[in-house]
């Protein structure tokens, strides 16, 4: 276990002989629970951050930073880009192959250990003590660990009980404190993916940019994003059909010419999407992130969900901790819950469409964005974040008429 030693007692009440109590717990140190933590931190509070791997540690995930995740970083913070992407080459299942190219960039590339340990070092700056390998075990909200109605006691794994006045779950789609909260899911998606080293000359081929393909299994597509001497290849689908799921990354890889070349790492990771009616809290406890199940069901996307999440779960996680009964607490968290419905569940709302459509029309889908200069520039200034595919959807009426399909019998 380790622990940073300059924010050390920095949660023990003024009293000094009782156990210490947090302002704020925050579980999971990925982007959502790295933001939390930032944004609780930055307004004053005593936050302390929990993560059971030791950081930096690998996660599964294509690495873009699109516009809406660049936006909702801390003030300040340098993204450690590996690659700077200004093309997009588009297949439908290795064929029809087409790439539209853009003379600004349209998003970044990163490594996810760099990416969650420079968040997490972000969070440190701001007051936030960490501290890795350190699993949870539960969380309790009545009982004989809890002094008071104000408090939530954190059990970890060991035994050892952390006092807080707001507990921010952000532990992941499978951690504790999403099932302590019910959190309820509605789609699960089977993602695998290949970190593959490539020599120079293979390299300078994809440097600045990359490949979508809409795959053979409704609902699935692959992805190649280049960082520097190593591609990152994946693809994704509907959970339920595993062996169809490989079968489409190992053909992928063959005809892309990169089956030659030895993995570095080669990982699968389960993508959950909450269902509309998911709880958000449950008391004193407020989940964010994947933990609470949000992210573009469509692309299946979530760095951007967990940074913005994360950072209102923070703010509101601070409002909580300073009610002084149970009716105030609850009335934050619901206002944590209308901020997120209203922001982040219009735009899963409208992904979830788009999913359906794109399961029965993948060939309509490619043709719009390599020959439907239109689609093509709201692709653009979606991942640059100048606009949202729900402002999009609302606003004009060829997109709102294509989405209409979906809702017919």
């Amino acid at each position: 276990m380790s622990s940073d030693n300059a924010a050390q007692g920095a949660g023990r009440d003024a009293g000094g002989d009782r156990e210490p109590v947090w302002d704020v717990v925050v579980v999971g140190a990925g982007p959502a629970g790295a933001s939390a933590a930032h944004a609780a931190a930055s307004a004053g509070r005593r936050v302390l951050l929990l993560e059971k791997s030791e950081l930096p540690r690998y996660k599964t995930c294509g690495g873009g930073i699109i516009g809406p995740s660049r936006d909702a970083l801390p003030p300040g913070f340098e993204l450690p880009l590996r690659d700077r992407v200004h093309a997009v080459t588009f297949s439908l299942n290795g064929k029809l192959t087409r790439t539209r190219r853009s003379k600004r960039m349209l998003f970044g590339l990163i490594n996810r250990p760099e990416f969650d340990a420079a968040l997490v070092e972000a969070a440190k700056d701001a007051g936030a003590e960490v501290r890795t390998g350190v699993a949870v075990a539960r969380v309790e909200q009545h009982g004989p660990a809890v002094p008071d109605r104000r408090t939530v006691a954190v059990v970890l794994a060991g035994g050892e009980t952390v006092l807080a006045r707001a507990v921010v779950g952000a532990d992941g789609s499978a951690g504790r404190i999403g099932a302590h909260v019910g959190v309820k899911l509605a789609q699960v998606d089977l993602g695998l993916e290949a970190e593959i080293p490539v020599p120079p000359t293979v390299a300078e081929d994809w440097a600045g940019r990359v490949l979508i393909d809409w795959g053979p299994i409704p609902g699935s597509y692959g992805w190649v994003f280049p960082k520097g001497d190593t591609l990152t290849v994946g693809v994704i689908s509907a959970r339920g059909d595993g062996s169809g799921t490989k079968r489409y990354l190992e053909d992928f890889i063959a005809r892309l010419g990169l089956a030659g070349f030895e993995p570095s790492i080669s990982s699968g990771h389960l993508t959950r999407c909450r269902s509309d009616d998911s709880p958000l809290s449950r008391g004193r406890v407020i989940v964010c992130g994947d933990a609470a199940g949000l992210l573009e069901p469509w692309t299946r996307e979530g760095i951007s969900f967990a940074l913005r999440s994360g950072r209102l779960a923070g703010e509101w996680a601070v409002r909580i901790g300073e009610a002084q009964d149970a009716v105030d607490a609850r009335r934050q968290a619901l206002n944590y819950a209308f901020a997120i419905k209203a922001g982040l569940g219009v735009e899963m709302g409208v992904g979830r469409r788009m999913l359906t459509f794109f399961e029965r029309r993948p060939g309509m889908m490619h043709a719009a964005l390599t020959g439907f200069r239109p689609a093509w520039h709201a692709f653009t200034r979606i991942t640059r974040g100048q606009t949202t595919l729900a402002e999009i959807v609302r606003t004009h009426p060829v997109a709102r008429r294509v989405l209409s399909t979906v809702d017919r019998p």
